[in-house]
């Protein structure tokens, strides 16, 4: 998926106004690194090159504990094996060193271009450390010839994260103080530094690792500096300010870091409305409980909240369910009419968020923006990092949960309150987590991060860095219902489903699901949606939170390349 064209363009444009380094003009056939990289357009077009590594529509389809659809992925499909281990590419990376090795303009000129590859290169990095764990680490552009360097060993993940997070410090050094939607800046590299520096420390913390509380302190002190000068809030303009922010045809840097811009005119589109459908993606009940009661009340203290019919369920509750999930009374953006849930989705519990106009219903037909990076994410990792250290307080709350919360709201976060009375179901669904003085207020902002980042491809890597992998493997729960019979979805008071063990009633006109056919109920028939009943997952403690180094590369390492606990391959190395 690219950046808009007219992006590259209009880099291309703004690059102009910059001093160059040399202004002397040379044939295209004659460019090398001898000729290249010494004026602003040419450091430009290169750089724009580096987006393609951010995640696009793909990361609304990873599957966790939370969404699941009728692929799962590798990962929780028992996929991965060191004969066909994804992710190890390093081409990305390459093209970032290759820029440092021929970069030939000085930082007066450079500098949102230096920014941009220290910024990417961290990135780069992070992501294969959160995937392999220690990777080799590289800061120049390997050659053929180069056999020491091509059967390097794998460097320690503190060392190569200790790279990443200085990578950051100099492209919030270099970068613009613009809040661009579409360009990394002093922002985007605190947001990315924040990220990063959560993931290990909490990583670290679980394991019983050295320097946890060394990274959470970094992840702090990034975000609360994004927070004190970027500018950036939470935005809460129209009706329904959450769900606007992910339907948006023009994501606005109110909130939103960067983003993947989208459009008609330029002809790129995106498919994830259509993989939400299409897909029969879901949100498992497990999820859904993690909302609160409107009052701020947990859902778990609602008599037989375990047995509520769908409209029941979803009444009264935070008003980021309404917004993240079709329910009754849900009208699609530019319609006029209330769509009921069909139950396409595969839990009965079908996403709306990044849905807009049933025009981009279609593959290939949405142009809305996505959001990868935006400020509540950042306040969320402040607000985690400082409650796993141990140093939160309620003013650190107010700062970032609690705006969160404002946008819609909710009442705010009390951490005596929360400390005091912890929710059972938090801890069912976490039982790794910290048991501290802190724990109610920990499982509390896991709760908020579950809720607020849903979809952005967050929840898998936040099981794997908590440790809870386990909880990967229960059964995908949904939609309840008590008995056969009718049941009213859209809200209107008339009925429009009917779930049955017998074949549809040729009076019928509505929607109709037989049971152990379209659906599986835990209770046979009554209970809830059993999505996924034949399939079982299973979790190995000691090998899958990493994923296995694939054995071609170890062969061409001559076994320098280790492999990662607990994952086997046919090398015949160690």
């Amino acid at each position: 998926m690219k950046f808009f064209k007219y992006n590259l363009m209009s880099v291309c444009a703004a690059s102009l106004m910059f001093v160059s380094c040399d202004l002397t003009q040379e044939p295209e056939d004659t460019m090398s690194p001898d000729t290249y990289f010494k004026t602003a357009t040419q450091l430009g077009l290169w750089t724009q090159g580096y987006y393609d590594m951010l995640d696009s529509d793909g990361i609304v389809a990873t599957n966790a504990d939370d969404n699941v659809d009728n692929a799962l992925g590798e990962l929780m499909m028992g996929q991965r094996t060191a004969a066909s281990s994804s992710g190890w590419n390093w081409g990305a990376l390459r093209r970032v060193n290759y820029y440092f090795e021929h970069k030939a303009c000085d930082e007066s000129v450079s500098a949102p271009y230096d920014a941009e590859s220290y910024f990417f290169r961290a990135y780069f990095y992070f992501v294969k450390v959160r995937r392999f764990g220690d990777v080799p680490y590289y800061t120049q552009v390997l050659k053929d010839n180069d056999t020491e360097l091509l059967r390097k060993k794998r460097d320690d993940r503190g060392y190569v994260i200790d790279r990443v997070l200085e990578d950051l410090d100099e492209a919030y050094r270099l970068g613009t103080k613009s809040r661009d939607l579409v360009k990394v800046t002093k922002w985007t590299a605190l947001a990315l530094k924040s990220r990063v520096a959560l993931y290990e420390g909490t990583w670290r913390k679980y394991r019983g690792l050295p320097d946890a509380d060394k990274y959470l302190r970094a992840a702090a002190d990034a975000a609360e500096e994004f927070i004190s000068n970027s500018g950036y809030s939470i935005q809460k303009t129209g009706s329904e300010p959450y769900r606007n922010l992910f339907n948006a045809i023009d994501a606005t840097n109110t909130e939103v870091v960067l983003a993947r811009k989208y459009g008609n005119k330029a002809n790129v589109m995106h498919s994830i409305p259509f993989n939400i459908k299409n897909d029969r993606q879901g949100f498992t009940r497990r999820f859904m409980n993690h909302y609160l009661m409107a009052d701020g009340s947990f859902y778990s203290s609602v008599a037989d909240y375990d047995r509520k019919i769908f409209a029941d369920e979803v009444a009264g509750r935070d008003p980021r369910l309404s917004q993240t999930v079709l329910c009754p009374g849900y009208i699609q953006v530019g319609a006029t009419k209330v769509t009921a849930n069909d139950l396409t989705a595969i839990t009965g519990y079908q996403p709306i968020k990044y849905v807009g106009n049933a025009n981009y219903d279609g593959s290939k037909k949405a142009f809305t923006d996505l959001p990868l990076f935006r400020a509540a994410e950042v306040y969320l990792n402040f607000a985690e990092a400082k409650a796993e250290l141990g140093t939160l307080t309620q003013d650190d709350l107010d700062r970032s949960v609690n705006k969160i919360r404002d946008r819609v709201g909710m009442p705010h976060m009390s951490m005596v309150d929360a400390n005091s009375n912890i929710d059972p179901l938090m801890v069912d669904y976490y039982p790794n987590v910290t048991q501290s003085a802190n724990t109610g207020v920990i499982l509390e902002i896991r709760r908020e991060r579950t809720i607020e980042l849903c979809l952005e491809g967050f929840r898998q890597w936040d099981i794997l860095r908590w440790k809870e992998g386990a909880q990967l493997t229960r059964p995908f729960y949904g939609v309840y219902f008590p008995a056969e019979g009718e049941y009213d979805m859209d809200g209107d008071g008339k009925a429009d489903l009917l779930v049955s063990s017998a074949a549809k009633p040729a009076s019928w006109k509505g929607n109709y699901k037989q049971i152990g056919k379209d659906i599986t109920l835990t209770g046979g028939s009554e209970g809830m949606i059993h999505a996924l009943p034949n399939l079982a997952i299973e979790w190995n403690e000691e090998r899958d939170y990493l994923w296995p180094i694939p054995a071609s590369e170890r062969v061409l390492s001559g076994g320098a390349l280790s492999q990662n606990p607990g994952w086997t391959d046919t090398t015949n190395f160690d």
